[in-house]
């Protein structure tokens, strides 16, 4: 139930904040909310990050569905007690839903979120997908039952 309720949250958040960025905007606008070094630029993303592989959709729905079949995989194996792996593979599945809604119904991903000092724009999906494999990195290796030891 948690997995839903994550992957719902991260979505519903993702999805608002696009449809209020396309509602509001013009596609290359930019509002500043810290001056020179967050604003809000409207932005079209047909690729993946930093725009590579460009109008590739099918593509990258393919392998977005792979994903998220692989994530709930994984985390229907994982035994009870693994509460920050299962919220890290929320947060990613949330993330990969988001941008797959986009490339389906658009062929794009709407971008918005625009740090000045770091050069791709990016969106709450892509926020939620580096969060979550940043926690699912830290719990993974901080819990010594889930590494391989080699001898």
């Amino acid at each position: 139930m948690r997995l839903i309720i994550t992957v719902i949250v991260v979505i519903l958040i993702d999805q608002l904040s696009k449809y209020a960025v396309i509602k509001n905007m013009e596609i290359g606008q930019s509002i500043p909310i810290i001056d020179n070094f967050l604003h809000i630029t409207f932005v079209r993303n047909p690729g993946a990050a930093f725009g590579m592989l460009p109008y590739q959709t099918i593509f990258f729905v393919i392998i977005t569905v792979i994903v998220s079949l692989l994530i709930i995989y994984y985390y229907r194996t994982l035994p009870e007690g693994y509460a920050w792996l299962r919220f890290g593979l929320s947060l990613q599945l949330g993330g990969a839903i988001g941008n797959l809604i986009d490339r389906i119904n658009e062929g794009y991903v709407v971008d918005f979120i625009d740090f000045k000092i770091w050069p791709p724009v990016f969106n709450i999906a892509d926020s939620a997908i580096v969060i979550g494999i940043a926690i699912f990195i830290i719990a993974f290796w901080r819990d010594p039952a889930l590494r391989v030891e080699r001898s």
